[in-house]
């Protein structure tokens, strides 16, 4: 039978018959490559809708095979509802797994399989209608099943994970117990377990125990060990030191607290002597050499002592008065111990309350000035005055410098308490006036820590510019021995001092290196020469010891004339001693003969006539 033609649902010609052509064959061809080009088209839809862990020729490959699946659900007859949602089903399986890969997916199938597959389908829009909802069914489904499984490998996960914390806990717990109560290094009882036995020892009734002691060891210098020959060697130090006091105190508590810091507690003792006996022990098994890591080391400790009976106290003011102890022992050399006294720990919590106090003190204007005149011995006029400072504490009274400045020098305090007194001398000094003469300068003491700042030539050249006060009338007091250190910076800023027209004087000159040679190479303007020499000035003319004086401060005039420096002799009280210095050539005298320290204005009289 001939072939017969028949128009395709799509418009195209479809040639029927009992044989084949070439025709038939071409179509044919088409028809296989068809599905690949609408897998390359919703391969490229889909990507980048989720996290997919294959190539993109993979992901055409897959995607291919469900191309062909759907054609075929597309062709059945009847129409096969399982195809669609197996292919839902298959791309959550390939990760296809989004809402916009769905969506994506719903929209390729929809406009582009029948057209790219050019397929011939009877009622093709209702085959494509239910193709696509079977697809979202068996999509969803999937994607259900698979959040479902997901979350039950999370709970399982969680279940795994909580169990296995569980047990790391229980284990750590218990590794916290060999470890809790006793140093790993030395194996000693720590500071938790020390403190309990010294809580009991206190507190707990029926002991027997009325009295009880501390001793507070801490090795000397035990840094350098650890500096010069490595960590390794001061651990192996440190459990020989441990050994040694395990031996040598056996019948009482050991603890290390850290560091080199060690404690023994003396239980039930009958006085301050059992406490004693216990740290000489202690000192002389420390001190003993010991061979460690092929280093032959040689070291000593300091202990501080605390002995008292148990009513009254506490473990945290027993181990508080202890290390107080510990550090004046430190204090006083090292390689000894020292004994708790109260009387001592009243005095220094006082100073430590008043140097706390200080900051403060600024804030609230507690500090004032009083000065005390630098006089002519030639004509008795007031050159300059010293700034000296006060304390107007609240609950003290008015303190003098000797009971502070040295606490603010400890603490570093001096640089802020020293800049407020240069300023406030400076503003004070502006006010002065003269009417006959130039008005006094001011003489301010500059504490080391001041003078070793980098920025104390800006502070001063500040100072200057805001209280408006000449350069020339301003005086820097500076120690000694300070002046004759090999640093070279506070020189140079010395240097840059004087050149501005600032003065500079050595204070107490005489107790130090006493080098005048050394002067003439500094910056300096005036000496002031310490009180001890002008004593001596104070006995008759005939009195030996006094004509040593003499000699002495004679020579110090002259040589200090010699370099070009002006002398102001400190601590003059009598005529006397005024008239023997200004028979040798002195150039000016400080002291309560001229004037005692007090408000500017009542040495402001004897300066030049207004």
């Amino acid at each position: 039978m001939p072939p017969t033609r028949r128009r395709t649902p799509s418009g195209r010609s479809s040639w029927a018959g009992s044989g084949g052509s070439v025709a038939d064959d071409v179509a044919a061809t088409a028809g296989r490559h068809r599905p690949s080009v609408f897998a390359r088209a919703w391969a490229k839809a889909v990507s980048g809708t989720s996290y997919l862990p294959m190539t993109q020729a993979q992901l055409e490959e897959v995607l291919q095979r469900l191309t062909e699946r759907l054609a075929q659900a597309l062709r059945a007859d009847p129409f096969d509802l399982r195809i669609g949602q197996q292919v839902g089903a298959e791309l959550v399986q390939s990760h296809i797994a989004s809402a916009e890969g769905l969506g994506r997916t719903v929209e390729v199938i929809q406009l582009r399989l029948v057209r790219d597959l050019d397929l011939v389908v009877d009622d093709v829009e209702d085959r494509m209608a239910r193709l696509l909802a079977t697809v979202a069914t068996g999509y969803a489904r999937a994607l259900r099943d698979r959040t479902l499984d997901e979350q039950e490998s999370i709970r399982r996960a969680a279940m795994m994970a909580r169990a296995h914390a569980e047990r790391a806990l229980r284990d750590s717990e218990a590794r916290f117990r060999h470890q809790a109560t006793h140093d790993p290094l030395t194996d000693l009882p720590n500071r938790t377990l020390f403190t309990e036995r010294l809580t009991a020892a206190i507190d707990t009734p029926g002991r027997g125990a009325d009295r009880v002691g501390v001793c507070f060891l801490d090795l000397d210098r035990f840094k350098v060990v650890n500096d010069s020959l490595g960590h390794q060697v001061g651990d192996s130090l440190l459990v020989a030191v441990a050994q040694r006091l395990r031996r040598a105190l056996g019948e009482h508590m050991v603890a290390r607290l850290g560091g080199d810091e060690f404690v023994v507690l003396v239980e039930r003792t009958a006085g301050t002597d059992d406490a004693v006996k216990v740290a000489e022990a202690a000192l002389a098994a420390v001190r003993e050499p010991a061979l460690v890591d092929g280093h032959e080391l040689t070291v000593s400790a300091s202990i501080g002592i605390v002995e008292r009976p148990v009513a009254g106290t506490s473990p945290m003011e027993l181990m508080r008065a202890a290390d107080s102890t510990l550090h004046w022992a430190k204090a006083a050399g090292g390689a000894r111990w020292s004994l708790f006294d109260a009387d001592r720990n009243r005095r220094e919590l006082a100073r430590y309350a008043l140097s706390a106090a200080i900051p403060a003190a600024l804030d609230r204007g507690e500090f004032y000035l009083d000065y005390q005149p630098l006089t002519s011995l030639r004509d008795g006029r007031v050159l300059g005055m010293e700034a000296l400072v006060r304390w107007r504490h609240p609950e003290l009274g008015v303190l003098r410098p000797d009971s502070f400045i040295p606490l603010a020098e400890e603490t570093g305090l001096i640089v802020r308490l020293g800049s407020w007194v240069l300023a406030e001398a400076c503003r004070e000094a502006g006010t002065w006036r003269a009417t006959d003469g130039a008005a006094p300068f001011v003489s301010v003491n500059l504490a080391v820590r001041q003078l070793h700042r980098a920025d104390l030539v800006p502070e001063v050249r500040g100072v200057l510019g805001r209280t408006g006060l000449a350069p020339e009338r301003l005086q820097l007091e500076i120690t000694e021995s300070t002046m004759m250190s090999t640093v070279v910076e506070p020189v140079r800023a010395l240097r840059v001092l004087g050149d501005l027209g600032v003065r500079v004087a050595i204070d107490d000159f005489g107790t130090g290196y006493c080098n005048l040679a050394y002067l003439r190479d500094l910056p300096v303007d005036e000496l002031k020469v310490a009180g001890e020499f002008v004593t001596g000035l104070r006995a008759p003319a005939g009195d030996p010891g006094g004509r040593t004086d003499e000699r002495i401060l004679g020579s110090l005039v002259s040589l200090a004339h010699a370099l070009g420096l002006t002398v102001t002799a400190e601590g003059v009280e009598t005529a006397h001693q005024a008239d023997r210095l200004r028979a040798i050539g002195c150039d000016a005298g400080q002291g309560w003969h001229f004037g005692r320290p007090g408000p500017a204005v009542q040495h402001l009289s004897h300066a030049p006539a207004a």
